[in-house]
């Protein structure tokens, strides 16, 4: 039960607080003193898009704060909408929601049926729609919906596959002929940059064996290093027993001379023993491996990193290519099997619906009845085949009726009064199951009167009251016969404030109800003798 609604600088709107009752709850007023924005307002704090425009002039925002009493306790909802950018922000409980959260928790909340309702009922989609959710057990169509759903991703998958297949084919000789350029080079990631280093090396180490020789040439040429300080050597033993102070002298020649015979061995060996590697590639090697990298580089027109993502690639899209026969097969066999089980899925489900038909065919022609349709008024559905895929095909409802004996039946849309619209959608609602459980959410009727008078007012209005002790009900109305009947009455009223035009939302009580219905039944003493009337009869 919705009992408390804030609404806050909303449109003509500034602030205005509705506190309803079980029952039957009546807004009534003259056209476009804002009735309408009370139930905008309800619609969005349960989810649905409000236009920035729509907030008051001059606010940054509006607020609508909604109290609901549901089955797990009080929930409070409240939702601002910016007039800066156009963003919402939803809290449930105070706590930051999202809209998905809120339309998920709406039917608990309200179900709100309008002239947009009556419009929707003239839709064919809307009327099998409608159909549906009288069939007494949901879970076929939940499966009926699921089949079909993996039905469309198989044939999605199979019509990629397709695409990709044909669009590898056309380019099969081209991916060949990538790959064997490729395969014939067989460039290794980092490959050119290594070699780059590894001729470095190579040129460095050639550029140190002439320096090898050089050094040789200084200790074995003419002068001969090493017999030079051997004699040297010998000299300076003798002088160093002779002078002991120059001890140190002798021994500084000897450590030089044992030091350059060490230089002399390791030059002998050559610069190839400096360096710890196996790799046997000569220059020469290096130089045509790298210009058989720069040939490829160039005919492809892509860097050696490329070159190696690429030959991946091109490999992946032959092997796809290669498979696109055996998965397209796989993909059939699901095809099939899926389509046998909806097949039989849909078989049942058309009976299920047919025989749904039947009862809630009856089921409207009471209800009709009830609101002051002849008692020969007959409801029926029409169902025709849709094809979904080869070999399977649904059944779609069409609501028909004869509101005359001896007429054949017709679709709504051809023969259907706006009063007989309203009254229809009232009878679908009164038989519409509960989708909270015990709990029955607020009805909320936008001028489902509208297009009736007479007699007929007196149906509709025992059958809102009916509506009414079952669950709460806010009614938008211009009709005293329908607001007379209401446990609350709400004026709503548009009035101009110093230069500024606001909308009031006053809670009627005793006299205020007395004039009001007054008002609605045209004034005067034949409008006074109404509403005194409805108000004793209602009693």
């Amino acid at each position: 039960m919705l009992e408390l609604l804030r609404i806050r600088n909303l449109a003509l709107i500034e602030d205005a607080e509705l506190e309803f009752g079980p029952g039957m709850n009546t807004l009534t007023g003259e056209t476009g003193a804002g009735k309408s924005f009370i139930l905008r307002a309800v619609d969005f704090i349960t989810g649905e898009k409000m236009d920035r425009k729509l907030v008051r002039p001059g606010a940054d925002k509006a607020e609508v704060e909604a109290l609901f009493i549901l089955p797990q306790g009080e929930t409070v909802i409240r939702r601002e909408l910016s007039a800066e950018t156009g963003r919402s922000r939803i809290f449930i409980n105070d706590r930051l929601s999202s809209q998905d959260a809120v339309r998920e928790l709406k039917p608990q909340l309200v179900i709100h049926t309008s002239q947009h309702g009556q419009q929707k009922l003239l839709s064919p989609a809307f009327q099998s729609e409608l159909l549906d959710s009288f069939l007494p057990d949901p879970s076929i169509l939940k499966e009926r919906n699921s089949l079909w759903t993996e039905l469309k991703s198989v044939l999605a998958e199979m019509e990629e596959l397709d695409r990709k297949c044909e669009e590898i084919a056309g380019q099969r000789d081209f991916l060949e002929f990538q790959k064997r350029e490729i395969a014939e080079v067989n460039p290794q990631p980092g490959e050119e940059d290594a070699l780059e280093e590894r001729k470095t090396v190579l040129k460095e180490r050639e550029q140190a064996g002439e320096c090898f020789r050089h050094a040789l040439d200084a200790i074995h040429g003419d002068s001969n290093l090493l017999d030079g300080l051997t004699l040297l050597s010998r000299e300076m033993g003798i002088i160093s027993r002779l002078f002991p102070d120059m001890e140190q002298d002798h021994d500084a020649v000897e450590e030089f001379r044992l030091r350059l015979h060490e230089i002399d061995s390791r030059l002998r060996r050559g610069p190839e023993h400096v360096h710890d590697d196996d790799d046997d590639m000569t220059l020469d090697d290096i130089e045509k491996r790298l210009f058989k990298l720069s040939q490829l580089r160039r005919k492809m027109g892509r860097n050696i990193a490329d070159l190696v993502n690429l030959a991946a690639e091109v490999e992946e899209k032959l092997s796809f290519h290669d498979a696109c026969s055996l998965d397209r097969k796989t993909l059939e066999r699901r095809e099939a099997e899926i389509v046998e089980k909806l097949s039989d899925t849909l078989g049942r489900l058309g009976k299920a619906r047919r025989k749904a038909a039947k009862e809630l065919a009856l089921r409207i022609e009471g209800e009709l009845s009830d609101l002051g349709f002849s008692e020969h008024v007959k409801i029926d559905f029409e169902f025709s085949d849709v094809p979904l895929h080869d070999g399977v095909t649904d059944q779609k409802a069409r609501l028909m009726w004869t509101p005359n004996p001896g007429q054949p039946p017709q679709p709504l849309d051809k023969i259907a009064s706006g009063g007989e619209l309203s009254r229809l959608l009232l009878a679908l609602t009164s038989l519409k199951r509960n989708p909270g459980g015990d709990h029955l959410p607020t009805l909320i009727f936008d001028e489902v009167d509208a297009g009736i008078g007479g007699l007929t007012l007196g149906s509709v209005g025992r059958k809102l009251a009916e509506l009414a002790d079952r669950q709460q009900m806010i009614l938008i109305t211009h009709w005293p016969q329908l607001a007379g009947r209401a446990e609350r009455h709400f004026s709503i009223l548009k009035e101009v404030v110093d230069g500024e035009t606001f909308t009031r939302c006053d809670e009627l009580r005793g006299e205020d109800i007395r004039r009001e219905l007054i008002r609605m039944a045209g004034g005067g003493a034949q409008g006074e003798a109404m509403a005194d009337k409805l108000l004793h009869d209602n009693d």
